[in-house]
């Protein structure tokens, strides 16, 4: 096979029409297993491919960049870097964004080789190109220079390299060119400061975070809401939510919140700031958060029992999050009669709203009311089954009847609350006490597609695996809830057929 692959490659030197050739080179290489092919093209000469890439013929230029992704994919970073650098670098310049995104692939692979770094980084040019690339047309592009410039920076001579030497000034340099350029390289500085203390450290001494933290409250409002998005990130990692309470941003953006009432504008940047705090409720502590910043929660229900369908949305999801550990429930309960407003009209977007509010709400109140079975202690029990009666004055004939609905995503959100539901005492008490559900659970024929399939499998496996459930429901009952389980999501019942004789 070497020999096959090293002969197509010398008929294609000097060929003017050379795409029947690159057409059996490339059934050639994808014929070949990676690790085989490594070893097969190792030591051939690969020129003629990356040359005849200089063209405008645009089925010459796919040809050739699915021959190349195969077969240097199959080589080792190593070698990638000292023999194919300068090929790679000619790639990042070529005009057709397929090929660059080929060169940046490979590129990625080098740099997060520990020896093969090494080349790229001597290269400043070739980085230069790299950080060129973020301010690329294409996003496409622009998404993979940031990939790989990320990995390089996993090391402290990565970091040194970008941080602080002349390339720094050159990022700064490409940086400014537009507003959305300029995004592009908060996103990759988020990216390296999430790595480790150490990186978030070289990026805020560069100013990169101290400029970032600077748009949250600058005139432009799209500019405030993507700068939110780009801090939410930011403080996905301990080290960035450390740093972000230390230098007063978490502060800062509280008060955006009590400021935005003000705000005619604020409906565009407003949702980003509930999602900061939601995120920094259920990484670090919802009581913590809650207590520390009251103006969240409060704004949090005002959006949900408000007008606008976008704040009604992200409070849902809020909400959900909160309620899906034992604290953020604990902190709701505490707000009494204002949980209880904000739990009647989440059942009434669930029956009323468009679907995808609809679906997004009964999502939440499942997160809200499921409780495993290790964390059933006699008050959070009556905690749920409070929040459960507070939804409508017949909240299980409102579930079951949105769970009949010829609507997958409405049957499966709702199935979704009775599971969470499911391995609690009252709640199986609910379900027996309601004429047919039983026979609606194990009843095959409703929910046809996969999802609904699954969603009701699982309800009736939380059942079945409740030590509470055989003597609630009775054993009759547990028995078919066994049977459905054993027999799995997808059985059919087979349907014997009987021939009579002489029936036409």
């Amino acid at each position: 096979m070497a020999t096959s692959i090293e002969g197509l490659l010398s008929e294609l030197s000097g060929l003017d029409e050379p795409l029947e050739e690159l057409r059996n080179l490339k059934t050639a290489v994808l014929a070949i297993p990676l690790n085989i092919l490594g070893e097969t093209v190792n030591g051939l000469r690969l020129e003629v491919i990356f040359s005849l890439l200089n063209t405008n013929d645009r089925e010459q230029i796919e040809l050739c960049g699915a021959i190349l992704s195969r077969i240097l994919q199959a080589l080792d970073p190593v070698i990638l870097a000292q023999n194919l650098k300068t090929e790679l670098q000619c790639g990042l310049n070529h005009p057709d964004d397929l090929v660059k995104i080929l060169a940046m692939t490979q590129i990625g692979r080098i740099v997060e080789h520990p020896e093969a770094v090494t080349e790229i980084l001597n290269s400043q040019e070739l980085v230069k190109q790299i950080i060129n690339c973020i301010g690329g047309e294409k996003i496409s592009v622009a998404k993979e220079a940031i990939k790989a410039l990320s990995k390089m920076a996993q090391t402290k001579a990565g970091l040194d390299a970008l941080f602080m030497g002349n390339l720094l000034k050159y990022l700064k340099d490409v940086m400014a060119t537009s507003d959305v350029v300029r995004y592009r390289v908060y996103e990759l500085v988020v990216e390296i400061s999430s790595v480790s203390p150490v990186s978030l450290g070289y990026c805020a001494n560069s100013s990169f975070i101290s400029q970032l933290i600077g748009e949250l409250t600058g005139d432009d409002i799209l500019v405030r809401a993507t700068a939110i998005e780009m801090v939410t990130t930011l403080a996905q990692s301990q080290h960035g939510r450390q740093y972000l309470a230390q230098q007063g941003i978490v502060d800062k953006i509280s008060n955006m919140i009590t400021g935005a009432e003000s705000d005619p504008f604020s409906g565009f940047y407003l949702p980003g700031l509930v999602k900061f705090f939601g995120n920094l409720a259920i990484m670090d502590s919802p009581q913590q958060i809650c207590e520390c910043y009251p103006a969240f929660l409060k704004k949090v229900f005002e959006m949900a029992v408000g007008q606008d369908p976008t704040m009604i949305g992200v409070a849902l999801d809020t909400l959900g999050i909160l309620g899906s550990n034992i604290e953020g429930k604990q902190v709701l309960q505490k707000t009494g009669e204002k949980f209880q407003d904000v739990l009647k009209r989440m059942s009434n977007v669930a029956r009323n709203a468009t679907t995808e509010l609809r679906v997004r709400s009964l999502e939440a109140i499942a997160l809200l009311l499921t409780l495993p079975a290790e964390q059933q202690t006699e008050d959070l029990l009556g905690l749920t089954e409070s929040w459960f009666n507070s939804l409508s004055s017949q909240p299980m004939e409102m579930l079951k009847s949105i769970s009949t609905q010829p609507f997958p995503e409405l049957h499966c959100s709702a199935l979704k609350i009775f599971t969470g539901m499911a391995s609690q005492p009252w709640g199986q008490k609910k379900m027996i006490d309601t004429p047919g559900f039983v026979e609606f659970i194990v009843d095959r024929s409703t929910g046809p597609d996969k999802e609904s399939k699954d969603a009701k499998y699982e309800l009736v496996k939380a059942l079945v695996d409740s030590k509470t459930t055989a003597e609630i429901f009775g054993n009759q009952h547990y028995l078919r809830l066994r049977t459905y389980m054993r027999e799995g999501p997808y059985y059919v019942t087979a349907v014997s057929s009987v021939t009579v004789e002489g029936a036409e």
